[in-house]
């Protein structure tokens, strides 16, 4: 015991204080580092390794059901924002405006774009002429700005970068099979590549997006029991397109209005991630992200044959396409396993001469500290992949245990305090009464999160006035 607190000496302790555990966790680990600027972030090589690899991973899910990339500029002018008077009330708080360049006065403010509805849907009313030109799915990557008051790195920034989906439909069936689509690429994609469980269903009007019609999301639970609003979809009907006169000739000769669609995930995925699989040691990534999936650490350098064989054998994996790190540094062998358990790295293999000797390497597993293992050295590489998908799937599963041992079923506004008091999700039914979010909102800082899809019901009354109800809903306190 004294040994791990020596290691972990310099991270806050994760049951005691959870946030200041996770802002020593991203400092610590090289992810971030605080920019110039209040509420900015620099993110440092490693923590951009892990935004490659989700990126990497959800441009192929979203080139594999149709949608291309393109990019929009930064710049949006300020009476594009005020087109849609939901949207424009609901970001006006957080907009940055430019208002000059040099000493000279602009003819018009200029947005920072906070999203980029606006921006896009005045390219599209130029492109869409007809219903041959339709659909259109468009995606770009980007930095958006948001001018929060409280920050925390990945969580809330004043800038962050993202991914927003933009498409547009002839027909409102298609807009929604489309919004309900990508919530389901989100879904698998939080399963099966960042190994996380999450609630998907529907948000209320007062949570949903500005401008939007509906707004579906993916809540994830972190360790201390708050809700991490992971993704979003949103149906938006006509909405946009009739602000931006965005028409169509439709097949029977009538001029229409298309209906569209938007959907995005940030950086908070990298807060996601850590907050879900992270310990008292550090980080515990999942493999599919991990900057470093395997490091190799070779024992007794200085026995002849020892650097060589780990350089042969990091050689084969590169070659495997396994993202690979040979640490032949001269910082110890305790030193290089406190430094990769902290950083996450799924799996550490060990390499000395009797291992050698015996054509086998010793490897550890991130997700089961503490434990041993050996592998034949000629296995690696395909024993390696195979062991990457067991890993995924033992971090998920633990992660989705905990969700569903902190989700309480409540029936009073009292249950739900006590539940999210004790690090918990509430599920209830609700009357769909803006006023009792509301009083939520003030009373106890608690928000609903979303309705999901199953609604079959825990209840008749509504948990805040006691009212009939025929929604049921998570509450919770969310970041």
């Amino acid at each position: 015991m004294a040994k791990e607190k020596e290691f972990v000496k310099d991270i806050a302790d994760i049951h005691e204080n959870f946030p200041q555990w996770y802002t020593d966790v991203v400092l610590k680990t090289q992810l971030v580092d605080y920019g110039p600027v209040k509420g900015t972030m620099v993110i440092r090589p490693y923590g951009y390794g892990i935004w490659e690899n989700i990126q990497k991973e959800l441009d192929k899910r979203f080139k594999e059901t149709g949608h291309e990339n393109a990019y929009f500029p930064m710049f949006i002018p300020y009476s594009y924002l005020v087109k849609e008077a939901e949207h424009v009330e609901g970001f006006a708080p957080e907009v940055a405006l430019v208002t000059h360049v040099g000493d000279n006065e602009l003819p018009e403010k200029l947005v920072v774009r906070p999203t980029s509805e606006t921006i896009i849907c005045d390219m599209y009313s130029k492109w869409v002429q007809s219903y041959r030109d339709l659909p259109v799915l468009i995606n770009q990557w980007a930095n958006v700005v948001r001018w929060e008051k409280t920050t925390r790195p990945f969580l809330r920034t004043s800038e962050f970068l993202w991914q927003e989906g933009h498409t547009l439909h002839r027909t409102e069936e298609e807009a929604r099979e489309e919004t309900l689509k990508m919530l389901g690429v989100y879904e698998e994609f939080a399963k099966n590549i960042l190994a996380i469980p999450v609630f998907t269903g529907r948000k209320s009007d007062k949570e949903k997006f500005a401008g939007a019609r509906e707004t579906y999301s993916m809540e994830a639970m972190m360790q201390d029991g708050k809700s991490l609003q992971a993704g979003t979809t949103h149906f938006f009907g006509t909405n946009f397109s009739e602000a931006f006169n965005i028409k169509y000739l439709d097949s029977d000769g009538v001029q229409k209005s298309p209906y569209q669609t938007s959907w995005g995930v940030s950086t908070r995925l990298i807060g996601a991630l850590i907050m879900t699989h992270g310990d008292q040691r550090g980080l515990c990534l999942p493999p599919y992200v991990a900057p470093i999936q395997a490091v190799i650490i070779p024992i007794a350098m200085h026995k002849p044959g020892v650097v060589e064989k780990a350089e042969e054998v990091k050689s084969a994996l590169a070659k495997a396409g396994i993202r690979v790190k040979l640490d032949a540094s001269n910082q110890t062998p305790g030193w290089k396993f406190n430094e990769y358990e902290m950083k996450g790295v799924p799996v550490r293999i060990e390499l000395g001469p009797r291992d050698i000797e015996n054509g086998v390497v010793t490897y550890s597993r991130r997700d089961k500290v503490g434990e041993k293992f050996t592998m034949p050295i000629e296995d690696l590489v395909t024993e390696l992949p195979k062991l990457f998908a067991d890993i995924n799937e033992n971090m998920y599963n633990k992660a989705l245990a905990f969700n569903n041992s902190h989700v309480k079923t409540v029936s009073t506004k009292e249950e739900i305090k006590e539940a999210v008091d004790t690090g918990n999700f509430a599920l209830g039914m609700w009357c769909g009464d803006r006023a009792c979010e509301d009083l939520l909102k003030e009373e106890m800082q608690v928000t609903t999160r979303n309705m999901p899809f199953d609604q079959t019901p825990v209840g008749d009354k509504c948990c805040v006035c006691g009212k009939c109800a025929n929604k049921k809903i998570y509450f919770g306190r969310a970041y």
